[in-house]
């Protein structure tokens, strides 16, 4: 006796796949980002740096 329709699994499994695909996208984008804030910030300082350096010279 059955006790109702079978489970549609395969719907359930490709829909799995699409949010796990787009959860590593978002943590992929995230951690780009950051890499190039990263970058961007140590660029800055080292330009402030620089200019620091600069500014001493001529005093």
């Amino acid at each position: 006796m059955a006790k109702g329709p079978e489970k549609n699994t395969k719907n359930k499994a490709l829909h799995t796949k699409l949010l796990n695909r787009k959860k590593a996208k978002l943590q992929e984008e995230k951690r780009e980002k950051a890499l190039r804030l990263k970058a961007l910030v140590a660029k800055i300082n080292a330009q402030k740096r620089n200019d620091e350096s600069d500014s001493n010279d001529i005093k």
